[in-house]
């Protein structure tokens, strides 16, 4: 009985949903070099190693590929704190420390997809494709921030005002991803998670410490 490695299908014999992604990915890649302004179906379909033809036939124009790539990331990141939500003990404490570890997840935090977001950020023209595409999760995101800084602010007897401490952590991660995209003295990302976690320790001493949860 011979045993066959399965077969490859060719490239062309990938399905719509896998090409589609794999033109995101290369998408993301040509935004993070050339950026935002600069992207182009050619250097997408180059990337991708396909046909402008083939990414003109998923994506009719660098438009909605844009709108599509900025949604792929901004899905990926509400399912990834999601998930470690999901994989944390019950308390808002627990939570919170999963949310913000979140932000670190290797699958994630690249050097790719860190500048990718750096560049949608960046680009004036790209804020209404940002609020339209990014908006609904980056509101589930604070949402749920902000209820876990008034749970945990309440069970620990803190004071501060919960959506102030939250919009405190959310920019905390937020520069650090900046920093960590910066060719001027970058740490890294471990580094970057303790810079969060001390400004958790500044709010909630009882509960978080410089290496993270208590």
């Amino acid at each position: 009985m011979s045993h066959l490695a399965p077969t490859i299908p060719p490239p062309r014999k990938l399905s719509r949903e896998t090409r589609r992604t794999q033109v995101i990915e290369a998408t993301i890649e040509v935004v993070a070099t050339q950026g935002y302004a600069r992207t182009t179906l050619t250097d997408v379909a180059r990337k991708a190693g396909i046909s402008h033809g083939l990414v003109n036939f998923h994506f009719k124009t660098k438009d909605a590929l844009l709108a599509e790539t900025l949604g792929y990331l901004s899905e990926e990141y509400r399912q990834n704190w999601a998930s470690a939500l999901a994989a944390a003990g019950p308390s808002p404490a627990e939570q919170l420390a999963a949310m913000l570890r979140a932000d670190f997840e290797p699958a994630i935090c690249t050097p790719t997809r860190l500048a990718a977001w750096l560049s949608f950020w960046g680009e004036a023209q790209s804020r209404p494709l940002y609020q339209d595409r990014c908006g609904e999760n980056e509101q589930l995101y604070t949402n749920k921030l902000e209820q876990l800084c008034a749970d945990l602010v309440r069970q620990g007897g803190y004071h501060g005002d919960p959506i102030l401490i939250a919009r405190v952590l959310r920019v905390t991660c937020e520069g650090v991803w900046v920093d960590l995209s910066s060719i001027i003295n970058p740490y890294t990302p471990a580094e970057a998670l303790q810079t969060v976690h001390a400004a958790a320790m500044a709010f909630f001493p009882k509960h978080f410490g410089a290496t993270g949860l208590l």
